[in-house]
Formats: structure tokens, C-alpha cells, sequence
């Protein structure tokens, strides 16, 4: 559920989200208000903008107060004549359209600045600006998502999975069986984190491909990409299934496993930048978060796969993994019970 399926579905929901597309806003014309004037059919021109007509007065309010519609629309000619006539917009808003106003603002003054460029195009000017776009790879909404997801997979089926199983087989004394025969406590950790690693292969595999055949994931150098995302995860692996097996040697019953495994895999979850970039985050949070196992994971395979960064490029981040293999893993040996 948690390693596979909500992974697959939260790439499914956010891939298809498309972040360029700009909010819509809905506005609604006032009974009187004048319909054809240049103003209106510039409004209408802006895509984002949906204009209403038609709405009674009791009807336009109902809609403002629960935000169904941005503003109220209301465009007026000036009565001083002029050589060309001049209009003034009228918007009322109200509480439930909150930030909306504010770009709806400024969508429309870009749309009557445009509207003066036409008609007053020797018009004085102190600047201008020249906007100059060059190729290169977008970075899609995909690109930050994926590899999200593939660290909470690793997360979940590492934590969960090996404290609960590993609780299992101590607590229906399959471990006490074992102990009688010439097996050593690394050969059976190692042996798990095979048989995990093996689900783990495939789980990748399929998230990565459902995010680059459905929506367009970023893999650099294609098939090379996948395969060094692939040894990089098997740092995560070893990580997170080493905090299993802590939890599960030092856990006295079954119910006590979730409390523990919530309070550090929670943690991580909000912390390690899995659904938005930690750059939010007040500069003394972000020092902490990037020492984290997470963290330093998931950036490690943002940067193979759309920046095609190779595994001998990260020495920071794989040396800081390392640590973490090293610390967890000396911990889950020693924590290791039998019975």
C-alpha cells in the first residue's frame, strides 16, 4: 500500500497537474454594465479570465460571498470627451477571493498596457524590456515529484516493513529455530535486505517508468540514468531497513513499533523536501534537513536524473550516506535479539 500503490497514485495525481497553466478566474458583469467597448473584448482575450454574463443582482452576491466568481466586473466610460474615450474598470471583490484579486489586478493592467501600446505607439518611454529565451531542459513538476516518491517508497517499505517482519519471525520464535543452526545475525540481516531489495528493484522500475513514458520524467542519459539511480538507491535500502531492524530488537510488543516508526519516519516525511523544496524553510531548519538520510538521498537521485550528475560527482552526498549506512547499520547488528 504504502511502498507501491500511494507512490504510483500521488506521481499519478501531481504528473498530471500541469503548474504552468495559470489559475482561472472567474468575473462577472454588472447589470448596465457597458459590453462593447475594446476594454472587455481585451479581458476577455486574457485565457485565464472567464467573464459571466446574465447573473441576477441576488445571484452575483451569493457567488461573491462564496467565491464562486473573483469580482464583480463593471466597465464605465468616462463622461469628459476626449479623442479617444477613456474607460475606468470597476472591480468589487470580496473576502473568499482572497490572492486571486491581486493577479486578476494585474493581469487586466497588462491587458489595457497593451491596448495603450496599440494606440499610442510613439508613446515616450523611459525603459523597455527584451526577454531573450534559449533551449534547454524544462524542469516539470515530475522531475521534483518522482524522485520524492521513490525515497517515501524506500522509507516505508525499509521502516515498516522490516520492523514488523523481523518482530514476527522473533516473536513466533523462527529467529530461535535459526539460531541453532550455523547462521551468523549479518548473514540473516543481509539476507532480508535481499529479499527486500529484490521488491524494491521492481517497485523502482515501475514508478520510473510510469513517470517517463505517461509524464515525461527527465532521465538524462536514458537507460544509464536508471541503472545509476538504481546503485544509489541501495544506500536508502540499506538505511531504512536498518532503522527496522533497530526498532524492531529494541520494541518489547507489537503495538509499540508504530509509535516508534511514526516518530521517525513523520519527521523525515515533512523535513526531507519530499513534497516541496526545503528551501522554504527558515535557513537554521534547512541546515538540519540536510544532514538528514532522506535529504541527502532524495537530492542524490533529483540530480542524477535531470541534471545526469554521475554516482563519482556526489562525493558529499554518498559520503554522507555512507555515515548513515555505517552508524545504522553497526546499531541494527548490536540491536539484533533472537528471542
Amino acid at each position: 500500500m504504502f511502498s507501491l500503490l500511494f507512490p504510483i497514485i500521488f506521481i499519478t495525481v501531481f504528473g498530471s497537474i500541469n503548474p504552468g497553466k495559470p489559475l482561472v478566474m472567474k468575473l462577472a458583469l454588472v447589470e448596465g454594465s457597458d459590453t462593447s467597448n475594446v476594454v472587455l473584448k481585451a479581458i476577455k482575450a486574457i485565457s485565464n479570465i472567464s467573464v459571466v454574463t446574465g447573473l441576477s443582482t441576488a445571484q452575483l452576491k451569493e457567488d461573491l460571498d462564496k467565491g464562486r466568481i473573483t469580482a464583480l466586473l463593471n466597465i464605465t466610460a468616462d463622461e469628459k470627451p476626449e479623442l479617444i474615450r477613456h474607460y475606468t474598470v470597476h472591480l468589487q471583490a470580496a473576502g473568499a477571493s482572497g490572492e486571486s484579486v491581486g493577479m486578476l489586478e494585474t493581469e487586466i493592467n497588462a491587458a489595457i498596457g497593451d491596448l495603450n501600446q496599440k494606440a499610442f505607439p510613439s508613446n515616450l518611454s523611459v525603459a523597455s524590456v527584451e526577454v531573450i529565451k534559449t533551449k534547454g531542459r524544462v524542469y516539470k513538476s515530475i522531475d521534483f515529484i518522482l524522485p520524492g516518491q521513490l525515497g517515501f517508497s524506500l522509507l516505508m517499505a525499509g521502516v515498516y516493513g522490516s520492523s514488523f517482519l523481523l518482530f514476527s519471525l522473533r516473536k513466533n520464535l523462527v529467529l530461535k529455530r535459526l539460531r541453532v543452526a550455523p547462521v551468523k545475525r549479518r548473514t540473516i540481516i543481509a539476507g532480508e535486505m535481499l529479499s527486500h531489495l529484490f521488491f524494491h528493484v521492481v517497485s523502482f522500475i515501475i514508478m520510473v517508468m510510469l513517470g517517463f513514458f505517461v509524464f515525461d520524467f527527465t532521465l538524462v542519459n536514458g537507460f544509464a540514468t536508471l541503472v545509476e539511480m538504481l546503485f544509489f538507491s541501495l544506500f536508502g535500502l540499506f538505511i531504512f531497513m536498518g532503522i527496522g531492524f533497530i526498532i524492531s530488537g529494541v520494541v518489547q510488543n507489537e503495538n509499540s513499533i508504530a509509535p516508534i516508526a511514526n516518530t521517525i519516519v513523520l519527521p523525515q516525511i515533512l523535513l526531507c523536501g519530499l513534497f516541496f523544496p526545503i528551501e522554504n524553510y527558515p535557513h537554521w531548519l534547512q541546515q538540519f534537513c540536510d544532514i538528514l538520510p532522506l535529504t541527502l538521498f532524495v537530492d542524490g537521485l533529483r540530480k542524477i536524473a535531470f541534471e545526469g550528475t554521475h554516482l563519482v560527482q556526489l562525493p558529499l552526498t554518498i559520503g554522507g550516506l555512507i555515515v548513515w549506512t555505517f552508524v545504522i547499520g553497526s546499531i541494527s547488528v548490536k540491536s539484533f535479539k533472537w528471542e
